[in-house]
């Protein structure tokens, strides 16, 4: 969806389309809601999580294809591993950035990650995952401002939890792909790991195909849609205007609003210290099972999968509650513990048994993924209008992925089996990004007090000064 579409959403919520879509009586109004926001979420959201889960998919295989026999095939050497894993992340960065400001139509070419599967040396390699990242990086800025243009705002934070979860799906997903392909090792000529990445990628143009056309342009032309949904659409888009204070496009004054505004730099370093956890984790933890807990193999790929579904559940879970009863801080703030702690466990891994190293992997997935999806839907839905809301995400995401080009290089192969470098950083990540909520949550207090003074004061803030600093802005704790 273009930003002209955001735009003409909003514009076409006009006064005389009101009364048409209020129904008789608040509990039908209530009830035909309910039915809309179920077909988006039907639809809608799904489409994005399967976008988001195959783009993941297509990062992350590269810790499986390291334990199937690439790093020998291609000679890789020294920290070249590290490099090719970090460097996705310098053009996804670049492509995030105009992308979470100028949202378009969903895909952009998905034909790299097939090539992935013919690269011959560390060259090649590079060169993929560069590209890789140029064509990734417009997905997910893209993904989360097009959910905060269809759903309100109590129920975006369930909604971007899908994300998360498909991403944590992904590498449980990657994980029964790649040990399913363990048996091709040698088909065609071709050793099992170069199939994991064909096999793959043309997994991905496919459903990248069928998606492009799925994802409607906008509530007018959606194909699920009937005239009533329209018509609760037009009333949603004018309820969310009056108080987010939207215009449907983005301005200058925006971006220099969210640049100003201390949460965007607080929400942006504790998803800058999740995501690089999040990364390190899904691409390395393969790759720990082998080298670190000296699994097999093939006992690598299977045991990582109910890690990752584990962590699927949780968010999951997670989420639900914390959109159930609009307590952001609490989700974020009691997760993160079961990180920490399974952290101090894998750093003192030449003192505990195998087995308990690997319970330590579940109490990372419970906390990692509740942790930087929380983040990132406590800042979008606590940020107004909406072209602040587009620079905040767009600003935080680029420092996710600041994160990304970090965790490539803290699993380093010099320090196998214990990683305490990883480890170490990955750990005080969490307690950074601990205290970092706490830090939030006063601030948020803080200017809560300030506008309930300002509320019984009679202060009044011209609409075209609003946003989510105004009195009559209330934030979700």
């Amino acid at each position: 969806m273009s930003d002209h579409d955001v735009h003409s959403i909003k514009e076409k919520a006009g006064a005389d389309f009101v009364e048409d879509a209020l129904p008789q009586g608040e509990l039908e109004y209530g009830k035909k809601e309910a039915r809309l926001v179920a077909k988006l979420d039907w639809f809608l959201a799904p489409i994005l999580g399967l976008l988001t889960l195959v783009s993941f998919l297509d990062r992350g295989n590269i810790g499986y294809a390291a334990t199937q026999g690439m790093v020998i095939d291609i000679g890789l050497v020294g920290s070249q591993l590290n490099i090719a894993i970090s460097i996705f992340y310098i053009f996804y960065i670049l492509a995030e950035i105009p992308s979470s400001i100028l949202v378009k139509r969903l895909q952009f070419n998905r034909v790299i990650p097939t090539e992935n599967g013919f690269i011959q040396n560390f060259a090649s390699l590079v060169a993929c995952r560069l590209l890789l990242g140029l064509f990734e990086g417009v997905l997910f800025p893209s993904s989360v401002l097009l959910m905060a243009n269809w759903y309100k705002r109590e129920e975006l934070g369930v909604r971007i939890s899908y994300l998360y979860i498909a991403a944590a799906l992904s590498s449980a997903f990657g994980g029964l792909i790649a040990f399913g392909i363990l048996y091709m090792d040698g088909t065609a000529g071709y050793p099992g790991w170069r199939w994991l990445y064909i096999i793959e990628g043309l997994i991905t143009v496919v459903i990248a195909f069928f998606c492009y056309y799925l994802i409607p342009k906008d509530y007018q032309t959606a194909y699920f849609l009937n005239d009533e949904d329209r018509r609760l659409m037009r009333r949603r888009a004018e309820l969310t205007e009056s108080y987010n204070g939207g215009q449907g496009h983005y301005t200058r004054k925006d971006f220099l609003m969210a640049v100003k505004d201390s949460k965007t730099w607080l929400h942006g370093f504790m998803q800058f210290a999740c995501m690089t956890v999040v990364y390190g984790f899904s691409v390395f933890l393969p790759i720990i099972l082998k080298t670190g807990f000296n699994y097999s193999t093939k006992a690598a790929q299977y045991l990582a999968i109910p890690v990752f579904l584990w962590g699927a559940l949780t968010y999951a879970v997670g989420g639900f509650l914390s959109d159930r009863y609009q307590r952001r801080f609490l989700a974020v703030f009691l997760s993160a513990p079961f990180g920490i702690i399974g952290y101090c466990i894998l750093l003192a891994s030449s003192r505990v048994s195998v087995g308990v190293q690997y319970f330590s992997c579940f109490l990372i997935s419970t906390a990692i993924y509740l942790c930087a999806g929380g983040n990132m839907a406590w800042l979008s839905m606590n940020s107004a209008p909406d072209g602040k809301r587009a620079a905040a995400v767009g600003i935080t995401l680029t420092l996710t992925n600041v994160g990304g080009i970090v965790s490539g290089q803290i699993y380093v192969a010099k320090q196998a089996p214990h990683y305490r470098l990883g480890h170490a950083w990955s750990l005080a990540s969490l307690v950074l990004a601990w205290i970092g909520w706490c830090i939030v949550r006063y601030v948020y207090n803080k200017r809560e007090s300030w506008k309930e003074k300002a509320v019984a004061e009679g202060i009044v803030v011209p609409p075209e000064d609003f946003s989510d600093r105004a009195p009559g802005y209330r934030y979700q704790l």
